[in-house]
């Protein structure tokens, strides 16, 4: 490793493939002969449309998208899907199930409310979201126009171990901390939204994998930008796209592929959350927020139920090189956030950083 780089567990944005950036910087003045950087080129011009079409071909090999899928590369943020979701879906049946697990899914519930009917279809709120419902215990609309989930909750370390069952219900799912860190079936479901700074590439681009004939009922009053079939149909170039944003994407696509694709990334996503978790139950510090088989592969949150000791926990990690391990304020105490770029010996070490500092206090 870079002896200037710290090991950074950002929940996002976050840690990126030093490949990727040695790569992307030594193409950044220069991009294949063409005398100018990506972030300068015309996404118009055939140069960035080859990048451009690569990096969907690059996405659709990888996570296996069926053909009857359209990729997206849009603007919006994934807070931007919370909207576009109800404004494109919910228009025939006029209503849809959400299943609120966590703060993002609770957004885009509020946000969803504003465009229909929307029923839950559980709520783990009451137990601080510290676990995923099982499949009997979600309460299913089988006339919805959509069920809407989010895979793995940033904030309180929970992860679905499961795709929820909603029969001929549209499944719509939230996969921007977990997309390209295992296998997915993707023809399970209508539609897969991801912000890309978790596992993709830099801020900026949201990848919509969309199931053809989803798009066209959008309500009448969706914006323009706002609409999937207007995205669809320009492919996603009605404005300028996120150009640099859809290179760094394409670089860390073959960085997956380079390390065994998504079969890959799970082998080293269940070594380096196993490393952790198992660390933090010997310990006799520190407990842990989420339930055992609701634990999330991708964000470990802990803490050791002493706010100063926490801070205290947090700041000496800083100085020996673990940066951003401070929780997210909803939750307090700490989260480790080991994305696909977190290399097995950064989670080495802070097991090792843990151990030591269980001991000293």
């Amino acid at each position: 490793m870079n002896n200037s780089r710290v090991y950074n567990f950002a929940a996002g944005p976050s840690v990126l493939p030093l490949s990727v950036l040695e790569r992307a910087g030594s193409e950044i003045t220069n991009y294949r002969g063409s005398g100018m950087s990506v972030m300068e080129m015309s996404h118009r011009s055939k140069v960035f449309m080859d990048l451009f079409q690569e990096t969907q071909d690059k996405l659709r090999r990888l996570m296996n998208i069926p053909q009857d899928y359209h990729i997206l590369f849009l603007q919006t943020g994934a807070s931007g899907q919370f909207s576009m979701i109800p404004l494109n879906l919910i228009g025939k049946a006029g209503k849809a199930d959400y299943a609120v697990t966590g703060n993002f899914s609770g957004l885009a519930c509020k946000e969803a409310r504003k465009y229909g009917q929307i029923s839950l279809a559980c709520d783990t709120g009451d137990r601080n979201h510290s676990y995923i419902p099982r499949q009997e215990e979600l309460k299913l609309d089988r006339s919805a126009g959509y069920f809407y989930y989010c895979a793995n909750n940033t904030i309180y370390g929970t992860e679905w171990n499961y795709v929820p069952e909603v029969g001929e219900v549209p499944l719509v799912c939230d996969m921007s901390s977990d997309i390209l860190s295992m296998p997915v079936d993707v023809s399970k479901f209508g539609l897969i939204y991801a912000g890309a700074q978790k596992n993709m590439a830099p801020a900026g681009l949201t990848v919509v994998i969309i199931r053809d004939g989803l798009q066209g009922h959008e309500l009448p009053y969706t914006p323009l930008m706002m609409n999937y079939k207007t995205m669809i149909d320009k492919d996603s170039m009605y404005n300028t796209p996120p150009c640099w944003c859809i290179y760094m994407l394409g670089l860390t696509l073959d960085w997956v592929a380079e390390n065994d694709g998504l079969e890959g990334m799970k082998k080293l996503r269940d070594l380096r959350s196993g490393m952790l978790y198992d660390t933090l139950e010997n310990s006799r510090l520190f407990r842990l927020h989420a339930d055992r088989d609701s634990r999330s592969g991708m964000n470990v949150t802990f803490r050791t139920g002493d706010e100063a000791l926490d801070a205290k926990f947090v700041k000496e990690a800083a100085e020996a090189g673990f940066v951003n391990l401070k929780g997210h304020r909803l939750t307090g105490g700490m989260r480790a956030s080991i994305y696909n770029a977190m290399p097995v010996e950064g989670v080495e070490k802070l097991c090792d950083f843990i151990r030591a500092f269980d001991k000293a206090n």
